[in-house]
């Protein structure tokens, strides 16, 4: 079999140093630090900064709805929205995206209601958005599972010569699992047009990196399976969305999947149930403060004239729009069938399913029946 030298040769380490395009001050860079990426235009920019701005507040909004008690949890993504949006605004409507728990913001930005999105982590339903119709899949909360099925429907897509991409979001934790090792070599062999986003943020729940991967960069893996493979800083949205761009592009043309990691760094606890001061120093999350990626943008637009007070003004009256339809939808009352949790469950019902189902069903009228009599 005859090797492909520029296939080959496309299959490097990445750099130690992750890709940047715009400093911590917001300066545009220059040089090797830039991987060789260039700037998006000014215009590519501003309608980021404002995908940013308006999925911090939704961000915000929904935590404080947890803590009142309205959400049954909610993994904020605050403080890594460069990855979130840099990425995901990178795919068109065609293209399908898999993502985790943590990905609402990103959900968000592709299009689709609060209301929707926040119907799994109020425990109203397993999912509360039309997959087909967003062409975006269910929120994972296992492991890279999500994985697999990306390079799976990107192989038939493939294979039905569909031009689609598959874009799928993972933490630095997911690397770790069995899944992410099947789908990142699945891809690679196959050749498929899937994107994998590995947002490092320092921390699977309570485990630091360095307890997970003795790699100087989870980017490192990709050399190994076959497939190029960026470190990127992921506070930095220009470079994050310029990087994936170009592995978009090259996954359409037939050029196969690429990993990217974005280094970044998760602000609030994993879940509201957790209590991020037991296994982390405050000193170094005000560190990664001081590094916030929408600030940084803010600098960079601010120097070039296009983020004016007028513009900033209408931003944020967009974000706080979304933020009151986010606390309506989350005030009305749902109307649920506990006996929905038996649907979609198979696609031919088992027996045991059908007793269950039964029993509980018995159960409910029972208990309405018991209502009505006290109500006499």
């Amino acid at each position: 079999m005859s090797l492909n030298v520029e296939h080959h040769e496309s299959r490097v380490l990445p750099s130690e140093k992750p890709v940047r395009l715009l400093d911590n001050a917001g300066h545009a860079l220059r040089g090797p630090e830039t991987g060789g990426f260039e700037l998006p235009a000014t215009e590519t920019l501003l309608e980021l900064y404002r995908r940013m701005v308006i999925a911090r507040r939704f961000d915000v909004q929904v935590t404080a709805l947890t803590k009142q008690g309205r959400l049954a949890t909610y993994p904020s993504a605050y403080g890594q929205e460069a990855c979130e949006i840099g990425v995901v605004s990178a795919i068109t409507a065609d293209d399908w995206f898999f993502p985790t728990y943590r990905d609402s913001i990103a959900l968000l930005t592709r299009g689709l209601e609060p209301a929707d999105i926040l119907q799994s982590f109020r425990g109203d339903w397993h999912n509360g958005y039309d997959q087909r119709a967003h062409r975006t899949a269910a929120q994972a909360t296992p492991l890279a599972t999500q994985a697999l099925h990306a390079v799976g429907l990107a192989h038939a897509a493939r294979l039905r010569r569909d031009p689609i991409v598959t874009l799928t979001y993972l933490g630095d934790g997911a690397t770790s699992e069995g899944d992410a090792h099947e789908a990142f070599n699945f891809a690679a062999v196959w050749q498929t047009p899937t994107v994998f986003l590995v947002q490092n943020n320092q921390f699977a729940i309570s485990t630091p990196l360095s307890r997970q991967s003795r790699a100087t960069t989870l980017a490192d893996k990709a050399v190994g399976y076959g497939m190029p493979g960026y470190h990127v800083d992921g506070n930095d949205v220009a470079a994050m969305y310029a990087v994936a761009t170009a592995a978009v592009d090259r996954a359409r043309a037939g050029g196969g999947p690429t990993l990217i990691e974005g280094l970044t760094y998760r602000i609030e606890p994993h879940t509201n149930s957790d209590d991020p001061t037991r296994y982390r120093p405050g000193r170094e999350v005000e560190h990664w403060k001081r590094r916030d990626p929408i600030e940084r943008l803010e600098k960079y637009l601010v120097s070039e004239g296009v983020l004016t007070d007028e513009v900033r003004t209408e931003i944020g009256e967009a974000a706080e729009a979304l933020a009151a339809r986010t606390r309506e939808a989350m005030n009305e009352q749902p109307e649920l069938d506990p006996l929905e949790l038996f649907d979609h469950v198979y696609s031919t019902p088992r027996t045991a399913l059908a007793e269950q189902r039964a029993a509980l069903e018995a159960e409910l009228v029972a208990h309405r029946a018991e209502e009505e009599v006290t109500a006499r």
